[in-house]
């Protein structure tokens, strides 16, 4: 799932499950191998003052959109979800292949719209309560009859035709086409005999009663708009018990403040918002017991335009700038954009340079244009554009519409994340010099601007999941809003019936190298229509304090990332430091970093096997 930089930008929900053809196997799930070098020694808690257990504190620069897993679209909150409640499957934190979840093991039928999941006997809710089928089953049933239940992770649903239980441990999920994300389904299950009782999906936060009843690695006992969220470890999972006893998220809107919070030991981790900028992670690398963790990133960072608000039966809304529904004007703006400028100054090569939708972490789905497609940096290019749309310079060097208006844009941008802040400036410059105005707008909530359509451009980004499938179902036109203005799994209000065909035909394509081939044109219209330019692809920097952390977990193991994972990976396996006492004062501890969660494989009926990788980053991060 996605999450956004604040409203639509980063979500840890990947969905990209790699289909691999092979005859019925099994193998066994190994638990916790550990990197060479590094062995886990078992650490003693750290204390707290009242005499509990251990507590890892992870300072994010972001804050909840939602407790509920039906509206959540931001990378902390389906990071959160993804600890709170289990999904079907999951991924390996080694290299992303498909694992059981809260489903055992699973089959098709020949024509591969049948699909029966075995749910593991072993899973119970924090209430007392077990979990079985008839949760899945009314999980997707109401998504798939409600519309405010759809409202994130919708497009996993829209193609089924039945979902039923038909024993306590059998999910029986009925298609109407072909579907290749059917292991990659990032959807988190809940409890049916606590939800049932909810009535407007659309409105109901989940957070008025604690603890919040749950199936997880931890369980959610307390929370606060705009401070913190705070879990205790479920002692009860059926993986293991995780090893710190609790995890808080606490939210700082400076990321100055949190990586001085870090340099004191007030917190365990810092990612930023949602990395670290150069010069805090270059401070940190020098500082004691500090490590940094710079990766290569699964997201990217893009700039997006509003084609034109609209809902899903046509109707427009929105103030969004009448020339950006002009292809030309959208790719002068790009042309404009030199992304090697950005690569240097502002990530000060913590990142690479931007060209297709899926970040070049995903090799099968990584997608470049050609030398003909490709809109490089090219300002006269640029001007020349504009002067074919109409929009020639006046007398005052200002780039004017017929109507005799200058042309001049909003964009916005996430108060907290310094990169968009910096990049404007360069917008502002490079644009300036066309004779084009931009106005940044850095906000606290660009959420409520951006459902409005009440925006010309914005500052956009998603953590893309190992199955890409949710990263590209938000560009379709069934992720437009039913109504203006509402929350919707919508990105930029894109509707393309060409881009919408090889949407349904990459959907129901098993074949890895066709799919891939499909994901790979529709990176390339999306490419070629305008409304999204990808500028870069960010490493993951992110630091700890090894003195608290002993180990943790990376995702992939090789060079991977730590906060906003395909799963739970990181906060589950983390070991506390031998003494750790919750500053920086003193102790020292491993920075090992644990690997390695297992792999499952899954049957096929008809003998096919099938390893899914998978979604939002999204919003604000969109997971």
């Amino acid at each position: 799932m996605v999450t956004r930089f604040p409203p639509r930008s980063f979500r840890p929900r990947g969905r990209l499950r790699i289909l691999l053809a092979s005859g019925a196997a099994s193998l066994a799930l190994a638990a916790g191998s550990v990197v060479p070098g590094n062995p886990l020694a078992p650490a003693p808690q750290e204390a707290h003052a009242d005499g509990g257990g251990s507590t890892l504190t992870v300072a994010v620069a972001q804050s909840v959109d939602s407790l509920s897993p039906f509206l959540a679209q931001r990378l902390v909150s389906t990071s959160v979800h993804r600890l709170m409640y289990d999904y079907l499957t999951n991924y390996d934190a080694k290299d992303n292949r498909t694992i059981p979840g809260l489903a055992t093991k699973w089959e098709t039928s020949a024509d591969k719209l049948t699909w029966t999941y075995t749910i593991r006997s072993d899973s119970k809710w924090s209430d007392g309560e077990k979990a079985t089928a008839e949760d899945a089953a009314w999980t997707f049933n109401t998504m798939m009859t409600d519309e405010g239940a759809a409202t994130s992770n919708g497009s996993f649903v829209s193609n089924f035709k039945k979902v039923t239980a038909t024993g306590p441990d059998k999910l029986v999920v009925e298609l109407k086409q072909p579907q290749a994300t059917m292991t990659a389904l990032d959807v988190p299950i809940v409890p049916k005999h606590v939800w049932e009782k909810i009535g407007d999906f659309s409105k109901f936060n989940n957070d008025t009663k604690f603890p919040i009843v749950g199936n997880g690695p931890f369980i959610l006992t307390d929370y606060k708009v705009d401070s913190y969220v705070k879990l205790k470890a479920n002692k009860d999972f059926w993986r293991g018990a995780p090893k710190f006893d609790e995890l808080v998220f606490r939210y700082y809107k400076d990321q100055d403040a949190a990586v001085a919070a870090l340099r004191k030991g007030e917190v365990s981790f810092v990612a930023g918002s949602p990395s670290l900028t150069p010069a805090q992670a270059d401070s940190l690398k020098s500082a004691d017991n500090i490590k940094v963790n710079d990766a290569p990133g699964r997201r990217f960072y893009a700039l997006a335009t509003n084609p034109g608000a609209q809902t899903k039966d046509g109707k427009k809304f929105g103030d969004g700038h009448v020339a950006l529904q002009d292809q030309k004007v959208r790719q002068a703006l790009f042309m404009a954009v030199d992304r090697t400028a950005i690569i240097d100054k502002v990530f000060q090569g913590h990142a690479i340079e931007g060209e297709g939708y899926i970040p070049p972490r995903y090799d099968s789905y990584f997608w470049k244009p050609s030398a003909e497609q490709k809109l490089a940096y090219d300002p006269a290019k640029a001007a020349a554009l504009l002067d074919e749309a109409g929009y020639r310079k006046n007398g005052a060097g200002k780039r004017t519409g017929k109507d005799g208006k200058p042309l001049d844009f909003r964009i916005l941008c996430h108060a907290t994340d310094p990169n968009d802040k910096a990049i404007g400036k360069y917008l502002q410059e490079w644009w300036g010099e066309l004779g084009i105005g931009l106005k940044v707008d850095c906000l606290d909530n660009v959420s409520d601007p951006w459902y409005a359509g009440e925006y010309d451009l914005a500052f956009d980004g998603w953590s893309v999941n190992p199955d890409p499938d949710f990263v590209m179902s938000i560009h379709t036109c069934a992720a437009l809003p039913a109504k203006a203005k509402e929350s919707a799994a919508t990105d930029n209000f894109i509707c393309d019936k060409q881009y919408d065909a090889l949407y349904a035909k990459q959907l129901a394509e098993y074949d890895p190298a066709k799919r891939a081939d499909l994901v790979k044109q529709m990176e390339s219209r999306l490419y070629d229509l305008g409304y999204m330019n990808v500028m870069a692809y960010p490493n993951a920097v992110e630091a700890y304090r090894t003195d608290q952390i002993k180990s943790i977990t990376t995702m992939p193991s090789a060079a991977g990332n730590i906060y906003g994972q395909d799963g739970y990976w990181s906060w589950w396996s983390a070991v506390p430091a031998a003494g750790a006492s919750g500053d920086s004062s003193d102790g020292g501890g491993s920075t090992g970093v644990l690997i390695g969660v297992g792999v499952a494989v899954v049957v096929l009926a008809g003998g096919g096997l099938l390893f899914a990788m998978r979604r939002r980053s999204t919003a604000e991060d969109r997971e």
